[in-house]
């Protein structure tokens, strides 16, 4: 194997590295409470709409880079996060905030975000993309790990808002980096010394359209979405948590790089794991340890117990984004992989308003943490009836039903 893969496999890693800002929003939720004079639990909301405009447009940056390539839309994609950062530098209400951080950097992370999996899977063989994924995707969520104490740092001698116009200028500033973002010539094999038949499963891509005649990606939606939810409710929660038992910005900046590093460290090895005993065994495995620690999460008074059990938490949500990126690429093929898994990804953008929701319905933190815990006991059960997709038969079904139609 060439450098090549190699090289696209650190690109997008680093540009993940540089765009990772919503992992650290723990940061900023008090000193924005502060600055804009509102209460903590509001400043959550930028939080949220971000999750839903990047799940919206990594669906729309999907589609695209499947037509033009991952190089024009990483380079807009970052244009976006820098600017939009910026921009909220400038804000003055908790909704000129939603819009520049939730609409803007959102925006900005998904059409990168879109480009990153797609571009390096498709440079690796087969028994390695769960590894590949779980790489780009850590890289992500690694962010934090520098992001938590530069933006601490920064927060402390410059203020909220001036922090936020550098960081935007300091991502701006690696947009050159995604121009080396490219998919493989057509001609090009993962593996050469691996000769497959035409008509091989592994061959077969599979339309959006095809895609969602399949029960099973209902099934990896709703999997998708409440584990999700469960991950999304713990990062959005941590600096309240943190402040309600009386933890310091030290305290909580060091929760946040915790949360950073075990998040990353959960998707590589999520990655690992499932390409060795199977994707679906590795979601089972996922949504067991999501559910206990949910429920560990109603006995948490002190800062030990805490970060406990965001390191729990942030693995296990971290692995998510080493599994499900690879089953649907196993599942559906690569050709058409940005928009298929842009697709799958709305459950990700949804995710954070069923956290929400749940939260009203359930009417406590505790009830919610339960509720949690139930459903990802039900999302496992859905896992054991969860069976790989037959692109081949899927295909054949089509050109039958073509046939009876013409006949």
């Amino acid at each position: 194997m060439t450098n090549k893969p190699l090289q696209i496999l650190l690109t997008g890693i680093g540009i993940n590295l540089t765009i990772g800002i919503l992992y650290v929003w723990g940061v900023f939720t008090v000193p924005l409470a502060e600055a804009l004079n509102v209460d903590v639990a509001d400043v959550v909301s930028p939080y949220k709409i971000s999750v839903f405009t990047f799940a919206t447009c990594l669906l729309i940056a999907g589609i695209l880079q499947d037509k033009i390539g991952p190089r024009k839309v990483a380079m807009f994609g970052i244009s976006l996060v820098g600017l939009g950062l910026i921009a909220s530098g400038y804000t003055t209400t908790l909704a000129e905030l939603k819009f520049t951080f939730g609409g803007i950097v959102g925006a900005g992370m998904g059409f990168v975000y879109a480009c990153i999996s797609p571009s390096t899977m498709k440079w690796w063989p087969k028994d390695k993309k769960g590894l590949v994924s779980g790489l780009t995707a850590g890289g992500f969520a690694l962010a934090a790990v520098y992001l938590a104490p530069l933006s601490t740092s920064l927060i402390a001698s410059y203020g909220i808002y001036d922090t936020f116009k550098i960081l935007g200028a300091g991502i701006l500033s690696i947009i050159p980096l995604a121009s080396m973002l490219i998919d493989p010539p057509a001609d090009y094999s993962a593996d050469p010394s691996e000769v497959q038949a035409a008509t091989s499963s592994d061959d077969i891509n599979l339309s959006w359209q095809q895609m969602l005649k399949t029960p099973q990606f209902y099934q990896l939606w709703v999997m998708f979405m409440v584990s999700s939810a469960a991950g999304i409710m713990l990062i959005g929660s941590v600096g309240s948590i943190s402040k309600s038992i009386g933890l310091t910005p030290d305290q909580i900046a060091f929760g946040v790089v915790l949360l950073a590093i075990f998040n990353t460290g959960g998707r590589v090895v999520g990655g690992l794991i499932s390409d060795k005993i199977g994707r679906v065994n590795t979601l089972a495995l996922i949504f067991m340890l999501q559910a206990g620690n949910m429920a560990f999460f109603t006995t948490i008074t002190t800062q030990m117990p805490l970060m406990v059990a965001i390191a729990i938490g942030a693995m296990s949500y971290g692995a998510l984004f080493g599994v499900f990126p690879t089953i649907t690429a196993d599942n559906y093929g690569l050709k058409n992989y940005g928009t298929n898994f842009g697709i799958l990804y709305s459950a990700w953008g949804v995710s954070g308003f069923f956290g929400g929701f749940l939260a009203i319905v359930t009417g406590s933190t505790n009830n919610t943490y339960f509720a949690f815990s139930a459903l990802l006991v039900a999302v496992t059960v859905i896992v054991f009836f969860t069976e790989p997709v037959d692109k081949a038969a899927v295909l054949a079904k089509e050109v039958n039903k073509f046939k009876t139609v013409k006949a």
